[in-house]
Parts: C-alpha cells; structure tokens; sequence
C-alpha cells in the first residue's frame, strides 16, 4: 500500500475507491458511499487497513458536505459529481469510531507513524465536520439497508481488488 499524505485520499486504497466510485453509475453512488460506512461501523474483530482507509475516504465525502467545510485538495478525491450524502453524518461517525478503536490496522499502522498527530487532526476535522453545531441538531442513525447497498459496497471491494491485483 502507498500513503503519501496525512490527508483521507493520500493513499493507493482510497484512490482506487474514489475511481471505483467514479465508475459507478450515479443513481448507486449514494448506496455505495453508505455501504463502505455500514461495513466499517459494523464490522467486529481486527478491521483491516483496506476497509478502514475506503471508509475514512467515505467519510471525508460526507464531512465535506456538511457545514461548508473544505477536507481535502480540490483535485483530491473522486471527479464524479457525489450525491447528497449529509443524511449519512451519523453512520460516517460511527464508521471513524470503529476505525479509531482496536483492533484497527490503519490506528495501529498510524499510532507508530511519525505523522500520527497531523493523521489524528485530519480524523479530528472529519469528526467535528460531521458532528451537530447547532443547539437541539441531532443525528439520526438509519441503519435500515439500502436497496443497492450490499451490491455497491461489493462492487467497491471487487474495484479495490481489481486495483490491488
């Protein structure tokens, strides 16, 4: 894997995720930015770094969305144009948490990095993007499966792989 940055698409896997969502027709975008979050926030055990870095990528999706906040460079990320993603906030911090939290390849891979804190404070941007700033906001955890949700988020690991391969 290559990581050239702190930032959620400074890496091979994010990358190939963010040109998986950009083959992926525009109506099954949503489904598939939504089924990368559920499969991080959902998963048990180790969460490996492929899952992690495709669900931080995800969430920086979502985070830029959501209060005119700015995460990435403006040639970062996918080029196809996103859906409204603003009603995933709270599943996207579910997913950072789970990523945050051990057993997490990415955390563990981060913790003994030089750049862990500027990787921490790019994670930190992403959470206070996504977290309600106004008195009585709050978030609505829909975790009700999508239509295209299981098929979008298998078409991102068979894009991830093809990419890897």
């Amino acid at each position: 894997m290559g990581t050239w940055g702190t930032g959620p698409f400074d890496n091979d896997t994010a990358a190939d995720w963010c040109d998986g969502l950009d083959d992926t027709l525009a109506e099954n975008r949503h489904a598939l930015v939504r089924g990368t979050l559920i499969r991080a926030a959902d998963a048990s055990g180790y969460l490996d770094t492929v899952i992690a870095d495709e669900t931080v990528a995800a969430a920086a999706l979502v985070a830029g969305q959501c209060g005119g906040h700015t995460l990435a460079e403006p040639h970062d990320g996918p080029e196809a144009p996103l859906p409204d993603l603003t009603d995933l906030r709270a599943l996207a911090l579910e997913a950072l948490d789970r990523v945050m939290a051990d057993p997490s390849e990415l955390l563990e891979a981060w913790v003994s990095s030089a750049d862990a804190h500027a990787w921490r404070a790019s994670i930190d941007r992403m959470r206070a993007a996504l977290t309600p700033t106004s008195p009585g906001e709050q978030l609505a955890l829909d975790r009700s499966p999508a239509p295209s949700a299981a098929s979008a988020a298998s078409a991102a690991s068979a894009a991830s792989a093809e990419g890897t391969s």
